[in-house]
């Protein structure tokens, strides 16, 4: 193992620029003379077309992101809770918190009907899947206050208030100078 090295011509060294004429990269070290790109740092961001309308402008924006109102939940499967818990436990943050099963941070938790589960556990303030749901109700369990974990739909945009029909009088204005107030 001492003695490997690694055959001829599999590592390249480096390029190494300004170092006199005769490396064929001196002087200016590759870069042309003058001008933005030679000197340091120079250059232009990326996607800049010298003032010209860019690509990334020119073209539509299409599609949408839901990335603001993502929901991530912590998967725990019904396996780890028929491993990690006793028959008649009560399954819910805190007891998975006190179990390791999910970290101090975590918040929402999805229970998902991976393996089986043969005790009958009680989950309190959990998100089910409807599978899950089934295998723990088989196996003599109960869910009780499961999570919300959708966004609340957007309520119906009421009606514009109703315009003042033509027939109606017009509410007395508010006196605007101090004679009128007399």
């Amino acid at each position: 193992m001492g003695s490997l090295k690694r055959p001829i011509g599999a590592t390249k060294s480096k390029k190494r620029l300004g170092r006199g004429p005769g490396t064929g990269n001196g002087t200016t070290a590759g870069k042309g003379t003058k001008g933005q790109n030679s000197r340091s740092g120079g250059g232009v961001r990326p996607g800049f077309e010298g003032g010209q309308m860019p690509l990334y402008r020119r073209i539509a924006r299409r599609g949408f992101s839901n990335y603001p109102f993502k929901v991530e939940m912590v998967a725990v499967s019904l396996a780890v809770l028929e491993e990690r818990f006793d028959t008649g436990a009560t399954v819910s943050l805190e007891t998975l918190r006190a179990h390791g099963v999910i970290s101090r941070s975590e918040r929402l938790v999805k229970v998902l009907a991976g393996g089986d589960v043969t005790k009958k556990l009680t989950i309190s303030g959990l998100a089910v899947s409807a599978a899950a749901r089934a295998k723990i109700e088989a196996a003599g369990g109960t869910i009780e206050g499961s999570v919300v974990t959708a966004q609340p739909a957007k309520k119906a945009h009421s009606a514009r208030k109703a315009q003042p029909s033509v027939d109606a009088p017009a509410p007395d204005a508010a006196p605007t100078d101090e004679k009128d107030t007399e």
